[in-house]
């Protein structure tokens, strides 16, 4: 079914994978309810509406689109949705808000449906493709620092190195340590024994504990918060969300496209520069963003985390398949996930190494041609300095065809390209992002 021989892996290094990229993206089980918790949202609904969603995506992606890219609520879209209601001081209560990402959700069906998504990944030129992946791969690398400790904020400078006398940081350091030598030896399996002896040395050390033990039963205390799309389009109307709505599907629309792209490159399953079952793969996204909507959480994107499960040998849908089961199985584990995820040593040395990987294909790009080069190093550079791949992909975009204009190239443009630089342009100077 998954056509293990064709992609020259196995059952066991698919399980592995999906066990790897799991363990790296779940922390957003507990992340997740913990901002949305500000917007109001009752924790339990959030947490079981992340699982869902999340489950609902993977599966999909799965079954239907065959690629080992996981998909679950995305870190920022989730802060700008608790934003959004905080800033209408009253006016707008979540009920309302998740109806403008059901409604954005909805319209993201529609497009995923259609050939538009389809054709914006054809069009993207391949050095900014290439830019795309190794920006995604600074970028999780840098979160990779930055949750371990290793880099820590600095009032003049931004960032700084950290106290790497602190516990946190040497069990970061030692994990970094294990795993790297584990990779140099082409150990298999090796990010996953990373995690695992890190694991151990951290509940030995005492950084590691089950202070509410493992179990909970699972449960949704608010039932469905949104079903109705007349309801829905009706609150976006009468709250005037329109705003919200297109940065939920400027933000979705990109951020998700720009992660399968790095992935699906990094994982060596593109076919001249195109994603085969490109459109099912599109679909997984939109329909985990609008079922998520109805129980409870912001929406979805494709996770950049999956590379990590991509470094360890996943290259199919059996890997996702893996990583749905554990989230289902995480519903009942609820206390035990949040106990691990919440230890940043354990997950943050995986999310640098596969970052090193990733930067690879800046030796692909044609730095030779400034017009094609200049796009793809903005779009490297930004990702990580504003922890945003949705940024950075909009400032490649507005940069190449203003560029390729400059240079009287400007036939060589996508019309697709000039369309969305003038979107992402409208969203980067007059809406949140």
């Amino acid at each position: 079914m998954f056509q293990l021989k064709q992609h020259d892996t196995s059952v066991k290094t698919e399980v592995l994978a999906g066990m790897t990229t799991f363990l790296t993206m779940a922390y957003i089980i507990i992340v997740n309810p913990i901002i949305l918790a500000d917007a109001g949202v009752p924790f339990d609904q959030v947490f079981m509406a992340t699982i869902i969603a999340s489950v609902i995506g993977t599966l999909w992606m799965a079954l239907f689109a065959n690629y080992p890219i996981a998909i679950a609520p995305g870190m920022g879209l989730n802060a700008y949705f608790t934003s959004v209601i905080i800033a209408s001081d009253g006016a707008l209560d979540y009920a309302a808000a998740f109806s403008a990402v059901f409604v954005a959700g909805i319209i993201f069906v529609i497009l995923s449906l259609t050939p538009i998504r389809e054709k914006l990944i054809d069009a993207i030129p391949e050095n900014l493709k290439h830019g795309i992946t190794a920006g995604i791969g600074l970028f999780i690398a840098f979160i990779g620092l930055r949750l371990s400790g290793i880099v820590a904020n600095h009032e003049t400078n931004l960032v700084k190195l950290g106290d790497l006398t602190s516990p946190p940081v040497l069990l970061s350091l030692f994990g970094l340590f294990i795993t790297v030598i584990l990779m140099a030896r082409d150990v298999y399996g090796a990010i996953f024994i990373g995690m695992a002896v890190t694991g151990v040395v951290a509940y030995l050390t005492g950084q590691l504990r089950f202070t509410d033990g493992f179990l909970r039963m699972p449960h949704l205390p608010e039932g469905l918060i949104v079903w109705n799309p007349i309801d829905a389009f009706g609150d976006v109307i009468s709250h005037g969300l329109y705003g919200v709505v297109f940065a939920f599907l400027m933000v979705t629309l990109f951020d998700t496209t720009g992660t399968m792209l790095g992935v699906a490159r990094q994982a060596g399953l593109m076919k001249d520069g195109k994603m085969p079952r490109v459109r099912p793969a599109l679909l997984a996204d939109s329909i985990a963003a609008t079922a998520g909507a109805m129980f409870g959480t912001s929406p979805t994107s494709a996770y950049v985390e999956s590379s990590s499960g991509v470094a360890v040998g996943g290259r199919t849908g059996l890997t996702t398949l893996t990583v749905g089961i554990l989230f289902i199985i995480a519903s009942f584990f609820g206390p035990l996930v949040g106990s691990l995820s919440g230890v940043a040593a354990i997950t943050a040395p995986a999310l640098i190494i596969v970052g090193s990987l990733m930067i690879g294909v800046v030796k692909e790009i044609e730095w030779e041609s400034f017009d094609e080069a200049f796009p793809a190093f903005l779009i490297i550079l930004t990702m990580p300095l504003t922890s945003s791949i949705a940024t950075g992909i909009a400032l490649g975009f507005i940069s190449y065809p203003i560029i390729k204009i400059v240079k009287g190239r400007w036939r060589d443009v996508h019309p697709l390209l000039y369309l969305f630089a003038v979107m992402f342009a409208y969203q980067l100077l007059f809406l949140p992002h």
